[in-house]
């Protein structure tokens, strides 16, 4: 009878050994300079995770892309770089979601600031790239990735499909279309087909 109550004691205390850790920088700077385009890599700042799974900068830029590192407590792999112009419209969300917003929260504030000039949105479009992978395809310890994917999202704040003359949706694979549109997250989707 001791054992089953052992058993379940053993779980508690040892869940923190299984917990993912954080990898070490270089590895998180690598991996999140994949979602870069190869011409603005070297100077890309990278924000990723300290040992204790904080917040932080990993490198400081020196151009206008900014590279955000694989969260080590999410699902599946995802790194992403965006254009520096999109860093009041990101560092907004993160800072919503850290205290405890949900998506509409956060889409309704940034919507409201974004109308009323308190929040900076892109003027002329702010590209996003972002890298994924499932877990299987993702070693944090090499940082190898396998079968990953790239697409691309442009923020063009306020545009419609009138503006752009783009579709509500893809009708074909790699064919761009626009998402949200009319509102402060209006952005052109482009996904390219997959191998």
């Amino acid at each position: 009878m001791k054992n089953i109550f052992a058993y379940p004691l053993f779980l508690f205390f040892a869940l923190p050994v299984f917990a993912q850790e954080t990898p070490p920088s270089a590895i998180q700077i690598r991996t999140a300079l994949m979602a870069a385009p190869d011409e603005k890599k070297e100077g890309a700042m990278i924000y990723g995770y300290n040992s204790l799974g904080e917040w932080t900068t990993l490198r400081k830029g020196t151009n206008d892309m900014i590279c955000i590192t694989d969260d080590p407590s999410g699902k599946g792999f995802s790194v992403a770089c965006y254009n520096s112009s999109a860093e009041p419209f990101m560092e907004r969300g993160r800072q919503l979601k850290k205290e405890g917003k949900s998506f509409q929260e956060i889409f309704d504030a940034r919507e409201a600031e974004g109308k009323s000039g308190k929040l900076e949105l892109p003027k002329n479009g702010a590209t996003l790239f972002v890298f994924t992978a499932e877990d299987e395809n993702y070693n944090p310890k090499t940082g190898e990735v396998k079968a990953a994917y790239l697409r691309y999202v442009v923020y063009v704040p306020w545009a419609t499909s009138e503006s752009t003359g783009l579709p509500l949706k893809s009708y074909a694979p790699g064919m761009p279309w626009i998402m949200d549109p009319g509102t402060h997250r209006a952005h052109i989707m482009i996904n390219p087909q997959r191998n």
